[in-house]
C-alpha cells in the first residue's frame, strides 16, 4: 500500500477518482457474477441474446468510466474506458465485447469533437484485439493473468495509435499522460482479469459439482427402478415361456404370446440402458409433456 500511495503521489492521481473508477469495474464484476450464474441455469436462452444483454451492460459501464475520469494532474484527465470491453471479451466472448464497444462508440460519437473518430476506432479496436487474445487463451488452455497483461499492453498500443490519429497535438498529449495510461491499461486489465477469471472458475467448479450431484441422483434412481422392473420382468418372461410351450405353434394366441415376448425383450434393453447411464441428456418438453430423461442418449447408446 505504501508503494501504491507513493506512485499515486508521484503521478498526482486523485485517489477518490481512482476508487470511483475501480468501484465501477467491481460493480461490473458483481453483475457478471450473478448474470453468468443466471444464464448458466437457463441454458435454453439464445447465446446471441446473452451476448447482447451482457454487452449492453458492459457498454454502459464503459460509458460510466468515460464520464468518471481520473485526474492525473492539474486539469489533466485519463479514463479506463478500455477495461470493461477487454474484460468482458476475455470471459464472455467476442460477441459481448463487440456489443459493449458499439454502445460505447455510439456514445463517444454523439459527443462529437476532433477526437471522436479516434475514440471510436480505439474502442472497436480494443474489442478486436481482445477477441484475438481470447482465441490465444483458448488454444493455450484457458484465460490466465498473463493473457490479461498482454492484452493490456496491446490496448496501450491501441491507445497510442488513437492519440497519433490526432496528429502533433495527440502526440503531445500522449507524451504527457503516457505513464497513467500505461498503468490503467496494463495493470488495470491484467489485474482485473484475474478477478474475472476467478469468478468464472469458481462458477464452473460449482456447476461441475451440481452436475455431478444431479448425475449421481439420477443414476441411483435409475438403477433402483431397473432392479425393481427387472424382478417383475423375470416373472413375466418366465410365464410367457411356459405359455408358449403349451400353445399350438401357429395359433393366434401363440402369435400374441410371441409379441409379448418381443415387448419383454425391449423392456430388458431399456433396463440395461438404465444401469449404464453416464450423463444427463434430456428430451425437450412438447405441449403439456414436460422434459424428461433421454435414456438412450444418457447411456451412450447413440
Amino acid at each position: 500500500m505504501d508503494v501504491l500511495r507513493a506512485v499515486i503521489a508521484r503521478l498526482s492521481l486523485d485517489i477518490h477518482h481512482v476508487i470511483e473508477a475501480a468501484g465501477i469495474v467491481v460493480l461490473g464484476l458483481v453483475f457478471y457474477s450473478y448474470a453468468r450464474r443466471w444464464f448458466d441455469s437457463n441454458r435454453q436462452i439464445n447465446p446471441r441474446l446473452r451476448a447482447l444483454a451482457v454487452g449492453v451492460i458492459f457498454g454502459v459501464l464503459t460509458i460510466a468510466l468515460m464520464i468518471s475520469r481520473i485526474e492525473v494532474g492539474q486539469g489533466t484527465y485519463v479514463d479506463a474506458r478500455a477495461l470493461p470491453i477487454a474484460l468482458i471479451t476475455l470471459v464472455e466472448g467476442g460477441g459481448a465485447g463487440l456489443v459493449a464497444a458499439l454502445v460505447a462508440a455510439a456514445y463517444r460519437a454523439s459527443l462529437g469533437g476532433a477526437g471522436a473518430p479516434a475514440g471510436v476506432v480505439g474502442l472497436l479496436a480494443t474489442a478486436g484485439v481482445a477477441t484475438l487474445a481470447l482465441g490465444w487463451a483458448r488454444r493455450s488452455g484457458g484465460v490466465r493473468s498473463r493473457h490479461g497483461f498482454v492484452l493490456g499492453a496491446a490496448v496501450y498500443v491501441i491507445t497510442f495509435a488513437s492519440f497519433l490519429m490526432l496528429g502533433a497535438r495527440g502526440f503531445e498529449l500522449f507524451r504527457r499522460d503516457w505513464l497513467p495510461l500505461l498503468i490503467v491499461s496494463v495493470i488495470g486489465i491484467g489485474g482485473f482479469t484475474r478477478l474475472f477469471v476467478d469468478v468464472v472458475s469458481a462458477q464452473a467448479a460449482e456447476a461441475a459439482r451440481r452436475d455431478a450431484a444431479e448425475l449421481r441422483a439420477v443414476t441411483l434412481l435409475a438403477r433402483a427402478a431397473a432392479h425393481e422392473i427387472n424382478n417383475a420382468l423375470m416373472v413375466v418372461a418366465g410365464g410367457l415361456a411356459i405359455l408358449a410351450r403349451r400353445l399350438p405353434a401357429e395359433s393366434e394366441d401363440a402369435q400374441w404370446a410371441e409379441r409379448a415376448r418381443d415387448g419383454v425383450n425391449k423392456v430388458k434393453d431399456i433396463v440395461t440402458r438404465m444401469n449404464m447411464i453416464t450423463q444427463i441428456e434430456e428430451v425437450p418438453g412438447r405441449g403439456l409433456l414436460a422434459p424428461m430423461l433421454d435414456i438412450r442418449r444418457s447411456s451412450g447408446a447413440e
